[in-house]
């Protein structure tokens, strides 16, 4: 299950020993639309990790932090810092392997 989370809790769930798979999006972007049920899909497959989705509208600061500029962005947090990013709409395929090459 992808739940989606806030600054506060996003900053939280790094500090941990999971690797934390992150879908940044906004409500209005059809390709986050697209990806989204590709990300509970695999979420399922993994759970060595935790995956979560932020609305980069309603986290602007946390958006900022990272230089997001498309959407949407998976993003792969090991140690607190990125490991790996997928950017745009991709197949569930596509997404098991990238994936499985960032976890």
């Amino acid at each position: 299950m992808v739940n989606e989370i806030d600054t506060e809790k996003f900053d939280e769930l790094l500090k941990g020993e999971k690797p934390v798979v992150c879908d940044f999006f906004a409500t209005w972007c059809g390709p986050c639309k697209m990806l989204a049920p590709v990300m509970e899909e695999v979420s399922g497959e993994f759970p060595e990790a935790e995956f979560v989705k932020v609305d980069i509208d309603k986290n602007m600061e946390l958006a900022a932090r990272y230089g997001i500029m498309s959407i949407p962005l998976v993003c792969v947090f090991k140690n607190g810092e990125i490991a790996g990013k997928s950017l745009g709409y991709s197949s569930k395929s596509e997404t098991r392997d990238f994936l499985k090459e960032n976890l």
